[in-house]
């Protein structure tokens, strides 16, 4: 009796060992950190320090603000398909989004905050990747929630419009030598760039679904980017290479995203992928600095 018991729990323990070996292992994953610049015509854009000429009027400007949310972060296989990369949670990003953020609050910056971040970081199942993907813009389900409520990174009270509205997806502000002329006569210190979502209706507040048919998210796609060697820049020189930034048409001073404004049908042509001969797009790949 002693032996058959003694069989039985050799046999069980070699069933259970069996299992433990036949487990399958974990995908290998790897580890990515994207970076990111701000540049105006290859020269890096700092607060308190007059850059540029940029603009069709050729102004140099002082930098006020320049913030951008990204979405949808996926790098491009050799197959051309989009992997997701698993952001990695911080106080700059969440695991649907990601807040970008190169002003440090000094010169002409402040009121802002001293806190910068030029990264995305996360992670892809290990294998060859030859591109990037990413979206400026932040996801509809968590756009329109409040910044007093919502953690990192949606917290920005600046990076806010209203409920509704949702957040600014993209805040870049420069301050031109000399001002901004209005249609009205009237002078502005500062020329806007607020990309969100307009024309939007229902209250969140209320349990409203709130719809806008304007999104303006930007998707981009670039090949031949290596995290570990490039960096994708934004160019303001190319953003604003078909403004004029020292006068304003009408509408909010620079581009807010409205339909009707004449200032956002360069500034955004640019923003995404340019068709006109000669036009640079604002986001590209360069070599790491």
């Amino acid at each position: 009796m002693r032996s058959l018991t003694l069989s039985i729990v050799f046999v069980v323990l070699a069933w259970l060992s069996g299992c433990v070996g036949n487990t399958p292992e974990a995908a290998e994953v790897q580890p990515v950190t994207i970076g990111f610049s701000l540049m105006a015509a290859g020269r890096p854009v700092h607060c308190g320090t007059l850059f540029g000429p940029l603009g069709r009027d050729q102004k140099r400007v002082w930098l006020k603000d320049a913030r951008v949310y990204v979405q949808d972060v996926a790098l491009i296989d050799d197959a051309g398909r989009q992997v997701p990369l698993r952001l990695s949670p911080s106080d700059w990003q969440n695991t649907q989004v990601a807040l970008l953020d190169f002003e440090d609050g000094t010169g002409h910056c402040r009121g802002g905050t001293p806190g910068t971040n030029t990264t995305v970081v996360g992670t892809v199942p290990a294998g060859r990747y030859t591109g990037l993907a990413f979206t400026v813009g932040v996801p509809e389900a968590l756009n329109h929630t409040s910044t007093e409520l919502e953690g990192p990174p949606l917290d920005v009270a600046a990076m806010g419009w209203s409920w509704q509205v949702g957040r600014k997806f993209a805040k870049i502000e420069v301050d031109p030598e000399g001002g901004v002329s209005k249609a009205d006569g009237s002078k502005a210190a500062t020329w806007y760039v607020h990309l969100g979502s307009t024309g939007c209706t229902g209250n969140p507040v209320t349990g409203q679904t709130v719809s806008c048919p304007r999104g303006n998210r930007v998707a981009l796609r670039m090949n031949g980017f290596e995290p570990s060697k490039q960096v994708v820049t934004l160019d303001l020189a190319a953003l604003f290479q078909g403004s004029h930034l020292s006068r304003d048409e009408g509408g909010a001073v620079g581009c807010m995203s409205g339909p009707g404004d004449p200032e956002c049908v360069a500034v955004l042509e640019h923003l995404a992928a340019p068709r006109a001969p000669g036009a640079r797009p604002a986001f590209s790949v360069q070599p790491t600095p």
